[in-house]
């Protein structure tokens, strides 16, 4: 799996009532930044608000020196602080840098960005945007652990960093207080994913609305690694997939799902496993836990009525899925999410 197993350690769980005041980001602005990547963090985090219109995250765009850094869009980048947000920071983002091709034959980091990182303090959780897991791995950081990077690039990274364990079929890596993504939009997923894991999917999904972005891709989910888009005669499983959501309460076996999509059952697997990147049954299993997650939050719904109306059929299988994949049981998740222990989920 790609995802840690949920729940958070203690000191990132930043829903109402962890701490006081914002959860506070820190983006480090690297001389060659991405202008779409720099954005994400502020975007995204931005559209959280409290029930009292207050933010749940603090984000300042800062620099290894204080000093303004040149994008690769060839505009300056002024940035709002220096490395001292970083010291102050509970996570801390890197975007992509263009202008280090040093890091992809694993050299050094400059001694601003090393004095920077090493100003951070310990338990901070750090974060990566594609090719920002260069500098991660250049500062040691991701040495011995599970990492992702822009599918384009991970055999170099691979060959620079042997020591970080590198996969490039996923979209974003949660290894607790360390994590990953692919290139450019898997940043947006992985923002997503840490607003859900911080706050749940309810909020998640506020702001994936206000950023009319989509709610949810799972981090398994392939990255699109040379995957041609079929040609318009030819038959997708976009319509029955669009069908099985709305009917996720419901019996679905893979036959049922091929009859919808009028194929035969081999050529919808095959179809299905090309464009979402995973089978029928784990994207319907995950989509199922997607809104039983989502009853559980914003329903005082029995675990038996959560379990029928998200598809699991029984308490004992909500209960038994939940467990394998975030590691609580439904009743610990709704106590963890539920609106009267997080009044801070409204936009």
């Amino acid at each position: 799996m790609s995802e840690k197993q949920w729940p958070p350690t203690d000191h990132h769980l930043v829903r109402a009532g962890a701490a006081p005041g914002p959860h506070r980001i820190a983006v480090l602005a690297l001389p060659g930044v991405p202008p779409f990547e720099l954005g994400i963090p502020s975007r995204v985090f931005g559209a959280v608000l409290a029930t009292d219109g207050s933010p749940l995250y603090e984000v300042t765009v800062c620099t290894a020196d204080g000093a303004p850094v040149l994008s690769d869009a060839g505009f300056t980048v002024q940035p709002a602080a220096g490395p001292e947000a970083l010291a102050a920071a509970d996570t801390v983002i890197v975007p992509p840098t263009h202008a280090m091709p040093e890091l992809g034959r694993g050299g050094p980091l400059p001694p601003e960005v090393t004095a920077a990182i090493a100003g951070i303090r310990p338990g901070t959780r750090l974060v990566s945007i594609c090719t920002g897991s260069y500098v991660l791995a250049a500062a040691g950081l991701l040495d011995g652990r599970p990492a992702t990077t822009h599918w384009n690039l991970a055999p170099e990274f691979r060959r620079a960093y042997p020591r970080v364990k590198v996969d490039e079929e996923v979209l974003f890596m949660d290894d607790g207080d360390v994590l990953t993504s692919a290139g450019v939009a898997a940043g947006v997923d992985l923002c997503l994913h840490m607003i859900r894991r911080d706050h749940g999917a309810a909020a998640a999904n506020r702001a994936a609305r206000m950023c009319v972005v989509p709610p949810w891709r799972d981090g398994g989910q392939a990255q699109y690694i040379d995957r041609p888009v079929p040609e318009p005669t030819v038959a997708t499983t976009t319509a029955t997939r669009a069908w099985a959501l709305e009917h996720l309460g419901e019996p679905l076996s893979l036959n049922r799902l091929a009859e919808h999509a009028r194929m035969s059952l081999r050529s919808f697997t095959r179809r299905f496993r090309d464009e979402v990147g995973m089978t029928p049954v784990q994207w319907l299993t995950a989509q199922r836990l997607e809104l039983a997650k989502q009853l559980l939050e914003t329903t005082d719904l029995s675990i038996d009525l959560v379990a029928h109306r998200s598809g699991f059929g029984s308490a004992n299988s909500l209960r038994a899925h939940m467990r394998a994949t975030f590691g609580v049981s439904p009743a610990t998740y709704r106590r963890t999410f539920s609106p009267s222990d997080s009044a801070s989920l409204s936009l």
